[in-house]
Protein backbone atom coordinates (compact mmCIF):
# COMPACT_ATOMS: atom_id res chain seq x y z
CA UNK A 1 0.00 0.00 0.00
CA UNK A 2 1.40 3.28 -0.22
CA UNK A 3 0.40 6.34 1.43
CA UNK A 4 0.89 7.32 5.35
CA UNK A 5 -1.22 4.97 6.80
CA UNK A 6 -3.84 1.68 5.27
CA UNK A 7 -6.66 2.31 3.21
CA UNK A 8 -9.61 1.70 5.22
CA UNK A 9 -11.59 0.27 2.25
CA UNK A 10 -9.69 -2.24 2.00
CA UNK A 11 -7.42 -3.65 5.38
CA UNK A 12 -7.89 -2.79 8.82
CA UNK A 13 -5.37 -0.72 10.97
CA UNK A 14 -2.74 -3.05 12.15
CA UNK A 15 -1.74 -0.69 15.36
CA UNK A 16 -1.11 -3.05 18.45
CA UNK A 17 -2.69 -5.85 16.74
CA UNK A 18 -1.58 -8.66 18.81
CA UNK A 19 -2.50 -6.79 22.10
CA UNK A 20 -6.06 -5.93 20.66
CA UNK A 21 -6.32 -10.45 19.32
CA UNK A 22 -5.11 -11.19 23.18
CA UNK A 23 -8.11 -9.15 25.11
CA UNK A 24 -10.25 -10.87 22.32
CA UNK A 25 -10.63 -8.57 19.19
CA UNK A 26 -10.64 -10.17 16.23
CA UNK A 27 -7.95 -8.07 13.62
CA UNK A 28 -7.97 -9.08 10.25
CA UNK A 29 -4.36 -9.60 8.77
CA UNK A 30 -3.12 -7.73 5.75
CA UNK A 31 -2.66 -9.44 2.48
CA UNK A 32 0.71 -9.90 1.09
CA UNK A 33 0.73 -10.13 -2.73
CA UNK A 34 -0.11 -7.57 -3.97
CA UNK A 35 1.09 -6.79 -7.55
CA UNK A 36 -1.45 -5.65 -10.35
CA UNK A 37 -2.57 -7.39 -13.94
CA UNK A 38 -1.27 -4.78 -16.15
CA UNK A 39 2.35 -3.84 -14.51
CA UNK A 40 5.43 -5.08 -17.07
CA UNK A 41 5.48 -8.71 -15.85
CA UNK A 42 1.34 -9.52 -15.53
CA UNK A 43 0.07 -8.26 -18.97
CA UNK A 44 -3.52 -8.56 -19.47
CA UNK A 45 -4.29 -11.50 -21.40
CA UNK A 46 -7.15 -13.63 -22.47
CA UNK A 47 -6.39 -16.91 -20.71
CA UNK A 48 -3.61 -16.23 -18.76
CA UNK A 49 -4.87 -15.94 -15.45
CA UNK A 50 -6.56 -18.14 -13.04
CA UNK A 51 -8.56 -17.48 -9.21
CA UNK A 52 -8.58 -19.92 -6.67
CA UNK A 53 -11.97 -19.09 -4.31
CA UNK A 54 -13.89 -20.57 -1.49
CA UNK A 55 -17.69 -19.69 -2.37
CA UNK A 56 -18.47 -19.38 1.10
CA UNK A 57 -15.96 -16.86 1.49
CA UNK A 58 -17.51 -13.50 1.05
CA UNK A 59 -13.99 -11.73 0.19
CA UNK A 60 -14.10 -14.79 -2.51
CA UNK A 61 -17.59 -13.88 -3.53
CA UNK A 62 -17.20 -10.25 -4.58
CA UNK A 63 -14.20 -11.73 -6.58
CA UNK A 64 -16.53 -14.14 -8.33
CA UNK A 65 -18.94 -11.61 -8.84
CA UNK A 66 -16.53 -8.97 -10.94
CA UNK A 67 -15.80 -12.30 -12.67
CA UNK A 68 -19.21 -13.27 -13.65
CA UNK A 69 -20.53 -9.83 -14.00
CA UNK A 70 -17.72 -8.66 -16.40
CA UNK A 71 -18.12 -11.75 -18.43
CA UNK A 72 -14.63 -13.37 -17.86
CA UNK A 73 -15.72 -16.74 -17.15
CA UNK A 74 -14.12 -18.04 -20.37
CA UNK A 75 -11.23 -15.97 -20.06
CA UNK A 76 -10.36 -16.32 -16.56
CA UNK A 77 -10.60 -20.18 -15.07
CA UNK A 78 -11.36 -20.53 -11.22
CA UNK A 79 -10.84 -23.91 -9.16
CA UNK A 80 -13.15 -24.06 -5.56
CA UNK A 81 -11.95 -25.54 -2.59
CA UNK A 82 -14.50 -26.96 0.33
CA UNK A 83 -16.53 -24.75 2.66
CA UNK A 84 -14.43 -26.02 5.42
CA UNK A 85 -10.91 -26.13 6.56
CA UNK A 86 -8.75 -28.99 7.38
CA UNK A 87 -8.89 -30.98 11.13
CA UNK A 88 -6.93 -31.64 13.77
CA UNK A 89 -6.24 -34.92 11.92
CA UNK A 90 -4.85 -33.54 8.84
CA UNK A 91 -1.23 -34.25 7.98
CA UNK A 92 -0.18 -30.32 7.73
CA UNK A 93 -2.80 -29.27 10.29
CA UNK A 94 -6.15 -27.49 10.82
CA UNK A 95 -7.62 -24.68 9.58
CA UNK A 96 -6.28 -25.01 5.69
CA UNK A 97 -8.30 -24.52 2.45
CA UNK A 98 -7.99 -27.68 1.13
CA UNK A 99 -8.98 -28.71 -2.64
CA UNK A 100 -11.76 -31.89 -1.64
CA UNK A 101 -14.39 -32.15 -4.69
CA UNK A 102 -14.70 -35.82 -3.36
CA UNK A 103 -15.74 -34.83 0.24
CA UNK A 104 -19.08 -35.44 1.49
CA UNK A 105 -21.46 -32.53 3.18
CA UNK A 106 -22.71 -32.72 6.05
CA UNK A 107 -25.53 -30.89 4.86
CA UNK A 108 -26.54 -32.50 1.48
CA UNK A 109 -25.06 -35.90 2.28
CA UNK A 110 -23.44 -35.73 -0.95
CA UNK A 111 -20.07 -34.27 -2.46
CA UNK A 112 -20.54 -30.22 -3.49
CA UNK A 113 -20.72 -30.10 -7.30
CA UNK A 114 -18.79 -26.69 -7.44
CA UNK A 115 -15.83 -28.05 -5.60
CA UNK A 116 -12.76 -28.86 -7.81
CA UNK A 117 -9.35 -30.32 -8.05
CA UNK A 118 -6.43 -27.39 -8.08
CA UNK A 119 -5.64 -27.21 -12.02
CA UNK A 120 -3.60 -23.91 -11.96
CA UNK A 121 -0.36 -24.80 -10.77
CA UNK A 122 0.58 -27.79 -12.74
CA UNK A 123 1.30 -29.86 -9.49
CA UNK A 124 -2.69 -30.31 -8.85
CA UNK A 125 -1.83 -29.21 -4.98
CA UNK A 126 -4.25 -30.51 -2.29
CA UNK A 127 -3.66 -27.26 0.05
CA UNK A 128 -4.24 -23.85 -1.08
CA UNK A 129 -0.90 -22.87 1.32
CA UNK A 130 0.88 -24.92 -0.89
CA UNK A 131 0.43 -22.56 -3.76
CA UNK A 132 1.99 -19.45 -0.70
CA UNK A 133 4.52 -22.12 0.22
CA UNK A 134 6.12 -22.45 -3.59
CA UNK A 135 6.69 -18.62 -3.34
CA UNK A 136 8.32 -18.93 0.28
CA UNK A 137 5.17 -17.30 1.52
CA UNK A 138 3.55 -18.69 5.04
CA UNK A 139 0.40 -16.93 4.12
CA UNK A 140 -2.56 -19.37 3.33
CA UNK A 141 -5.95 -17.26 2.60
CA UNK A 142 -8.33 -16.99 -0.99
CA UNK A 143 -8.95 -15.66 -2.59
CA UNK A 144 -5.71 -15.81 -4.87
CA UNK A 145 -5.17 -14.63 -8.40
CA UNK A 146 -2.75 -16.81 -10.18
CA UNK A 147 -0.84 -16.56 -13.51
CA UNK A 148 -0.59 -19.38 -15.18
CA UNK A 149 1.97 -18.34 -17.23
CA UNK A 150 4.47 -17.41 -15.21
CA UNK A 151 3.51 -19.68 -12.13
CA UNK A 152 3.22 -17.05 -9.67
CA UNK A 153 0.64 -15.24 -7.28
CA UNK A 154 -0.10 -11.89 -8.73
CA UNK A 155 -2.47 -11.03 -5.85
CA UNK A 156 -4.33 -11.85 -3.18
CA UNK A 157 -6.50 -9.43 -1.26
CA UNK A 158 -9.74 -9.23 -3.21
CA UNK A 159 -10.88 -5.10 -3.25
CA UNK A 160 -7.35 -4.66 -5.74
CA UNK A 161 -8.56 -8.03 -7.62
CA UNK A 162 -12.13 -6.69 -8.01
CA UNK A 163 -10.57 -3.44 -9.33
CA UNK A 164 -7.99 -4.63 -11.73
CA UNK A 165 -10.53 -6.90 -13.21
CA UNK A 166 -12.90 -3.75 -13.37
CA UNK A 167 -9.74 -1.99 -15.16
CA UNK A 168 -8.98 -4.52 -17.59
CA UNK A 169 -11.80 -6.78 -18.73
CA UNK A 170 -11.84 -5.63 -21.92
CA UNK A 171 -8.26 -7.02 -22.94
CA UNK A 172 -8.66 -9.75 -20.62
CA UNK A 173 -11.43 -11.01 -23.11
CA UNK A 174 -14.25 -10.01 -21.44
CA UNK A 175 -17.39 -11.37 -23.37
CA UNK A 176 -19.87 -8.60 -22.56
CA UNK A 177 -19.45 -5.72 -24.96
CA UNK A 178 -17.73 -2.22 -23.52
CA UNK A 179 -20.93 -0.18 -23.24
CA UNK A 180 -22.83 -3.22 -21.67
CA UNK A 181 -20.17 -4.33 -19.09
CA UNK A 182 -20.86 -2.65 -15.41
CA UNK A 183 -18.76 0.46 -15.16
CA UNK A 184 -17.59 -0.70 -11.27
CA UNK A 185 -14.91 2.28 -10.74
CA UNK A 186 -16.07 4.85 -13.87
CA UNK A 187 -13.89 7.61 -14.45
CA UNK A 188 -15.97 10.10 -13.33
CA UNK A 189 -13.73 12.19 -9.99
CA UNK A 190 -16.87 12.92 -8.42
CA UNK A 191 -18.70 9.44 -8.81
CA UNK A 192 -15.17 7.81 -7.55
CA UNK A 193 -15.18 9.93 -4.77
CA UNK A 194 -19.14 8.95 -3.41
CA UNK A 195 -17.88 5.17 -4.04
CA UNK A 196 -14.66 5.65 -2.08
CA UNK A 197 -16.34 6.84 1.06
CA UNK A 198 -19.36 3.92 0.72
CA UNK A 199 -16.45 1.12 0.05
CA UNK A 200 -15.15 2.75 3.62
CA UNK A 201 -17.93 2.54 5.57
CA UNK A 202 -19.10 -0.67 4.17
CA UNK A 203 -15.79 -2.52 4.82
CA UNK A 204 -15.17 -0.67 8.31
CA UNK A 205 -18.78 -1.56 9.44
CA UNK A 206 -20.33 -3.89 7.68
CA UNK A 207 -17.62 -6.37 5.57
CA UNK A 208 -15.22 -6.64 8.31
CA UNK A 209 -18.06 -5.04 11.37
CA UNK A 210 -19.50 -8.74 11.20
CA UNK A 211 -16.48 -10.36 11.72
CA UNK A 212 -15.80 -8.40 14.39
CA UNK A 213 -19.05 -9.37 15.66
CA UNK A 214 -19.01 -12.84 15.69
CA UNK A 215 -15.58 -13.68 15.70
CA UNK A 216 -14.76 -11.28 19.15
CA UNK A 217 -14.76 -13.03 22.38
CA UNK A 218 -14.84 -9.52 24.19
CA UNK A 219 -17.73 -8.28 25.26
CA UNK A 220 -17.78 -4.75 24.49
CA UNK A 221 -16.00 -4.95 21.12
CA UNK A 222 -18.83 -7.35 19.85
CA UNK A 223 -21.12 -4.81 21.07
CA UNK A 224 -19.68 -1.94 19.78
CA UNK A 225 -19.49 -3.87 16.22
CA UNK A 226 -23.01 -5.02 15.88
CA UNK A 227 -23.95 -1.53 16.80
CA UNK A 228 -21.91 -0.45 14.17
CA UNK A 229 -23.41 -2.76 11.63
CA UNK A 230 -27.17 -2.17 11.90
CA UNK A 231 -26.58 1.82 12.45
CA UNK A 232 -24.99 1.57 8.79
CA UNK A 233 -27.24 -0.74 7.86
CA UNK A 234 -29.84 2.27 8.86
CA UNK A 235 -27.81 4.66 6.87
CA UNK A 236 -27.60 3.14 3.65
CA UNK A 237 -31.51 2.12 4.04
CA UNK A 238 -31.92 6.19 4.34
CA UNK A 239 -29.87 6.16 1.10
CA UNK A 240 -31.71 3.81 -0.86
CA UNK A 241 -35.12 5.75 0.09
CA UNK A 242 -35.43 8.65 -2.52
CA UNK A 243 -35.97 4.91 -4.99
CA UNK A 244 -32.56 5.09 -6.63
CA UNK A 245 -31.60 1.83 -7.85
CA UNK A 246 -28.08 1.04 -6.58
CA UNK A 247 -26.32 3.10 -4.00
CA UNK A 248 -24.86 5.80 -6.02
CA UNK A 249 -27.85 6.17 -8.34
CA UNK A 250 -29.12 4.51 -11.33
CA UNK A 251 -25.98 2.39 -12.16
CA UNK A 252 -24.49 -0.61 -10.61
CA UNK A 253 -20.97 0.20 -9.14
CA UNK A 254 -18.48 -1.68 -7.10
CA UNK A 255 -20.07 -0.39 -3.62
CA UNK A 256 -22.38 -2.42 -4.71
CA UNK A 257 -20.68 -5.05 -5.52
CA UNK A 258 -18.66 -5.28 -2.26
CA UNK A 259 -21.81 -4.99 0.13
CA UNK A 260 -23.73 -7.46 -1.78
CA UNK A 261 -21.85 -10.42 -0.44
CA UNK A 262 -22.19 -9.56 3.82
CA UNK A 263 -25.81 -8.97 2.75
CA UNK A 264 -26.90 -12.17 0.82
CA UNK A 265 -25.33 -14.06 3.97
CA UNK A 266 -27.32 -12.19 6.93
CA UNK A 267 -30.23 -13.69 7.00
CA UNK A 268 -29.84 -17.16 6.47
CA UNK A 269 -25.81 -17.42 7.80
CA UNK A 270 -24.69 -14.28 9.58
CA UNK A 271 -28.01 -13.09 11.88
CA UNK A 272 -27.07 -16.51 13.75
CA UNK A 273 -23.13 -17.26 13.86
CA UNK A 274 -22.42 -13.48 13.67
CA UNK A 275 -24.87 -12.68 16.77
CA UNK A 276 -26.23 -10.04 14.58
CA UNK A 277 -29.93 -10.71 15.52
CA UNK A 278 -30.31 -7.31 15.65
CA UNK A 279 -32.87 -7.60 12.16
CA UNK A 280 -33.02 -9.31 9.35
CA UNK A 281 -32.22 -7.16 5.67
CA UNK A 282 -35.90 -8.54 5.14
CA UNK A 283 -37.09 -5.98 7.65
CA UNK A 284 -35.21 -3.14 5.86
CA UNK A 285 -37.85 -2.90 2.69
CA UNK A 286 -35.30 -0.73 0.54
CA UNK A 287 -32.32 -3.11 1.34
CA UNK A 288 -34.46 -5.65 0.63
CA UNK A 289 -35.61 -4.37 -2.64
CA UNK A 290 -31.92 -3.70 -3.40
CA UNK A 291 -31.03 -6.92 -2.52
CA UNK A 292 -33.03 -8.75 -4.71
CA UNK A 293 -32.70 -6.35 -7.58
CA UNK A 294 -28.60 -7.09 -7.44
CA UNK A 295 -29.39 -10.79 -7.31
CA UNK A 296 -31.49 -10.97 -10.03
CA UNK A 297 -28.73 -9.10 -12.31
CA UNK A 298 -26.80 -11.65 -14.83
CA UNK A 299 -24.48 -13.44 -13.11
CA UNK A 300 -25.20 -13.14 -10.10
CA UNK A 301 -27.40 -15.55 -8.56
CA UNK A 302 -24.31 -18.13 -9.77
CA UNK A 303 -21.41 -16.65 -8.07
CA UNK A 304 -22.42 -18.19 -4.58
CA UNK A 305 -23.72 -20.73 -2.88
CA UNK A 306 -25.47 -20.51 0.49
CA UNK A 307 -25.15 -24.39 0.53
CA UNK A 308 -21.51 -23.53 0.97
CA UNK A 309 -21.85 -20.79 3.23
CA UNK A 310 -24.19 -22.71 5.33
CA UNK A 311 -21.38 -25.86 5.58
CA UNK A 312 -18.86 -24.00 5.50
CA UNK A 313 -20.07 -21.15 8.51
CA UNK A 314 -21.97 -23.80 10.91
CA UNK A 315 -19.91 -27.15 9.89
CA UNK A 316 -16.67 -25.70 11.87
CA UNK A 317 -18.70 -23.82 14.37
CA UNK A 318 -19.93 -25.85 17.84
CA UNK A 319 -20.71 -29.56 16.88
CA UNK A 320 -20.50 -28.98 13.74
CA UNK A 321 -24.17 -29.11 13.10
CA UNK A 322 -26.00 -26.46 10.34
CA UNK A 323 -29.33 -24.86 11.05
CA UNK A 324 -31.54 -25.65 8.49
CA UNK A 325 -33.32 -22.63 8.26
CA UNK A 326 -34.93 -19.91 8.13
CA UNK A 327 -37.65 -21.17 6.30
CA UNK A 328 -40.13 -18.21 6.70
CA UNK A 329 -41.49 -16.16 4.77
CA UNK A 330 -39.81 -18.52 2.30
CA UNK A 331 -36.61 -20.58 2.10
CA UNK A 332 -33.28 -18.50 0.89
CA UNK A 333 -32.22 -18.08 -1.64
CA UNK A 334 -35.67 -18.22 -3.19
CA UNK A 335 -36.50 -15.48 -1.37
CA UNK A 336 -34.16 -13.15 -3.05
CA UNK A 337 -36.45 -13.35 -6.45
CA UNK A 338 -39.47 -11.78 -3.98
CA UNK A 339 -39.01 -7.99 -3.48
CA UNK A 340 -42.44 -7.80 -2.34
CA UNK A 341 -41.42 -9.33 0.73
CA UNK A 342 -39.67 -6.26 1.93
CA UNK A 343 -40.83 -5.40 4.91
CA UNK A 344 -42.20 -8.34 6.53
CA UNK A 345 -40.90 -7.77 9.92
CA UNK A 346 -41.49 -4.82 12.34
CA UNK A 347 -39.87 -1.71 11.49
CA UNK A 348 -36.36 -1.32 12.16
CA UNK A 349 -34.56 1.63 14.25
CA UNK A 350 -30.84 2.44 14.01
CA UNK A 351 -28.66 1.27 17.06
CA UNK A 352 -27.47 2.35 19.85
CA UNK A 353 -24.39 3.47 19.56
Amino acid sequence: MTGSGPDTSVEEDQSNAAARRAKGEFVRGVSGFRRAIGDSEFPAEPGRYHLHVALNCPWCHRVVLARNMLGLTESITMDVVYPNRTGEDDPEGPNLWAFAPERISGLTGTPLPECTRETATGRGVRLAKEIYRAEGSQEQSLPILYDKRAGRIVNNESAEIVRMLGHAASALGSTVADGARPGLYPDDTDLRSVIDALNAQIYTAINNGAYKAGFSSDQSVYAQAYAAYFDALADLEHRLSDGRPFLTGADFTEADLRLFPTLYRHDPVYYLRMKLNGARILDYPHLWRWLCRVHALPGVARSGSLIHCRQGYFGRSWNGVVPLGPFTPMPYPQAYAHPELAGAGAPVRPASR
